[in-house]
């Protein structure tokens, strides 16, 4: 089932398989966020819990000496999560642990999907509880796509991407065939600029991981046309910008709190880079937003 928020300027469409967004149109009915399609990626925007990216042979040590079995991005992003309610302009969706997860990720977790639509803007909460008797590690992250071209007769190479702040960055280098972060492999990437031009290029390797970034917001604008999309991401410290390496006409711009295992990790899970530890019968919450601009 589908639930929509609207307002004089939005309507936002919800569906309860991975608890996620599945539309963003303006009042004139122009779609933003990226609708699948098989030819390039099939997802829209879909929510990443308790991994961001990939584990080394997607298994790692964790607990007491357990061990985690998981595919990249997690254990929630294909499964159905439970309408919470709505309101005129808010919806929520949760996810519990199960009998299948545990044997996954053992730990005990509702995970709570919060929107609020308010003018222009889509609020996203992650709200992670641990309703078990341990400490249990963990990393959030989204993955929303948008189309690029936004605007009919566009390019992809039309668009750039414009930051918050002014920045001087490497980045590391993808291991495609495993999913994992060569860290020691760094290139330039944003050499004090504020903005980056997209082409198709760029991502014919595989994502670009910005985990030195400084800005927290960041525009998808067009060289030819007014509007765009802003993402703003206060909570999380790192970004992957994403399209696929056959050309597709989407990009994604992912706020993560963790990364994929690095080259520099072993392979226990609470030993990752920024892992989040929520006590039992605590709460934790992360949040961004998605601007239609």
């Amino acid at each position: 089932m589908k639930y929509i928020l609207s307002n004089e300027h939005l309507e936002v469409e919800f569906t309860e398989f991975g608890g996620t967004l599945s539309s963003i149109k303006d009042k004139e009915g122009k779609e933003y966020l990226w609708q699948g399609d098989a030819a390039y990626w099939t997802g829209t925007a879909p929510v990443l819990f308790p991994i961001c990216g990939s584990i080394r042979d997607d298994k790692a040590v964790i607990g007491d000496g357990l061990t985690t079995e998981m595919p990249r991005h997690g254990i929630v992003r294909k499964s159905n999560f439970t309408f919470e309610g709505m309101s005129d302009d808010e919806i929520g969706f949760s996810i519990v642990s199960n009998e299948e997860t545990l044997k996954k990720f053992p730990f005990d977790y509702k995970l709570v999907m919060k929107y609020e639509l308010s003018g222009k803007t889509v609020h996203i909460t992650y709200e992670v509880e641990n309703t078990g008797e341990k400490d249990m590690p963990f990393f959030v992250g989204g993955h929303p796509g948008f189309k690029c071209p936004l605007t009919e007769g566009e390019a992809f190479s039309d668009y750039y991407l414009e930051f918050e702040k002014e920045e001087n960055c490497t980045v590391p280098t993808p291991v495609t065939e495993t999913g994992l972060i060569d860290v020691e492999h760094r290139v330039s990437c944003l050499n004090h600029a504020k903005t980056m031009d997209l082409k198709h290029e760029l991502f014919h390797k595989d994502a670009i991981i910005l985990d030195e970034l400084q800005s927290r917001k960041i525009r998808l604008l067009s060289k030819k046309s007014c509007g765009g999309v802003e993402i703003d991401f206060p909570d999380f410290p790192y970004v992957i910008l994403w399209s696929t390496a056959n050309d597709g006409p989407f990009i994604a711009i992912e706020p993560w709190v963790g990364l994929s295992t690095c080259s520099d990790e072993n392979d226990v899970f609470e030993e990752k880079r920024n892992v989040q530890v929520v006590k039992p019968g605590e709460k934790k919450a992360y949040r961004y937003a998605i601007t239609i601009l």
